[in-house]
C-alpha cells in the first residue's frame, strides 16, 4: 500500500503541503479536488520523488518500504508511475522507443498502441507538436507499458476534447483494474479482491467520476487535506458552494 504519516513539503523557501496523512490499500482508488495552487500536483510530484519538492518531515511508504528519499528512477522500479499534465517534449526520443524502455522490451508497442489509437504517432518524436488529447494518450501508453502497481493521474481530463475523454477515462479505468461489470454483491466482492493496483487521480472538471468508480475523495487546500467522502459526494457540494465552504463544513 502508499502510506503517508504526517508529510511537510517545501518548494524553494514556500511551505506547500501541512502534515499530509494518506493512505490507500492495494486495490483502492482515490480521487484528489482541490483549488489551483492548493498543493496537489505538488503532492504527486513528492510521491513520485522529484527533488525540488523538499520534504521537510514526516515519511512515504510503499509496499512497506520507506521511499521518503528514494531517487524518482527508485520509485518507478517499485512500482510507481505518473501521467503528468504537462509532459515535457523530449526531441530525439521516439515515442517507440520510450514504451520499450517502460516495458523493458516486454511488450508490442504496436499492439499496445493501438489500444489508445496511437499507431501513428509510435515513430514521432515523444509530445513534439502533439494535442492536449494526444499527450494524454501518450502519457496512457507508457504506463500501459510500464503497469505500475500505484497510478498517479494529473488532471487527465485537462486539455482532452469529448471525443477523446471517453477513450481516456475507460483506459484509465482498465488500468486500475475497474473496467468489468458486476451482476451481485457476490461478484463486486470477488473482484475486489483480485484488485491489486492502486490510483490517485487529481480531477478539476470531475469528468474522470463517469469513467472511473473510485473508493474515497479528498480536497487538498491550502495545502491541508481534508474533507474525506465519497467523490460524488465531494463533488456536487463544491459545485454547489465552492472550495472554501466545502472545507469549512468538513472541519
Amino acid at each position: 500500500m502508499l502510506q503517508i504519516d504526517d508529510l511537510q513539503v517545501k518548494l524553494g523557501d514556500k511551505e506547500i503541503l501541512k502534515h499530509i496523512d494518506l493512505e490507500i490499500p492495494p486495490g483502492e482508488t482515490h480521487i484528489l479536488f482541490g483549488p489551483n495552487g492548493s498543493g496537489k500536483t505538488s503532492l504527486l510530484m513528492t510521491i513520485m520523488g522529484y527533488p525540488q519538492y523538499r520534504v521537510t518531515g514526516g515519511k512515504i511508504f510503499f509496499k512497506g518500504e520507506d521511499i521518503t528519499h528514494m531517487p524518482v528512477d527508485g520509485r518507478a522500479r517499485l512500482g510507481i508511475g505518473m501521467s503528468y499534465q504537462r509532459p515535457p517534449t523530449i526531441n530525439g526520443v521516439k515515442t517507440r522507443q520510450m514504451v520499450q524502455i517502460c516495458s523493458k522490451g516486454n511488450v508490442d508497442a504496436d499492439a499496445l498502441a493501438e489500444k489508445v489509437n496511437f499507431s501513428e504517432f509510435l515513430e514521432r518524436d515523444i509530445n513534439a507538436g502533439f494535442s492536449g488529447g494526444e499527450i494524454k494518450r501518450s502519457e496512457l501508453l507508457q504506463l500501459m507499458a510500464q503497469v505500475p502497481d500505484l497510478l498517479l493521474f494529473d488532471e487527465p481530463e485537462s486539455g482532452v476534447d469529448l471525443e477523446n475523454i471517453s477513450l481516456i477515462g475507460n483506459t484509465i479505468s482498465q488500468l486500475l483494474q475497474r473496467d468489468f461489470k458486476v451482476n451481485s454483491k457476490k461478484t463486486q466482492k470477488t473482484r475486489r479482491k483480485e484488485r491489486t493496483r492502486m490510483g490517485l487521480i487529481i480531477t478539476h472538471t470531475g469528468f474522470i467520476l463517469d469513467y472511473v468508480t473510485a473508493d474515497k475523495g479528498q480536497v487538498l487546500y491550502e495545502g491541508v487535506l481534508t474533507c474525506t467522502s465519497h467523490p460524488r459526494e465531494i463533488f456536487t457540494c463544491i459545485s454547489k458552494v465552492g472550495y472554501e465552504e466545502c472545507v469549512r463544513c468538513a472541519i
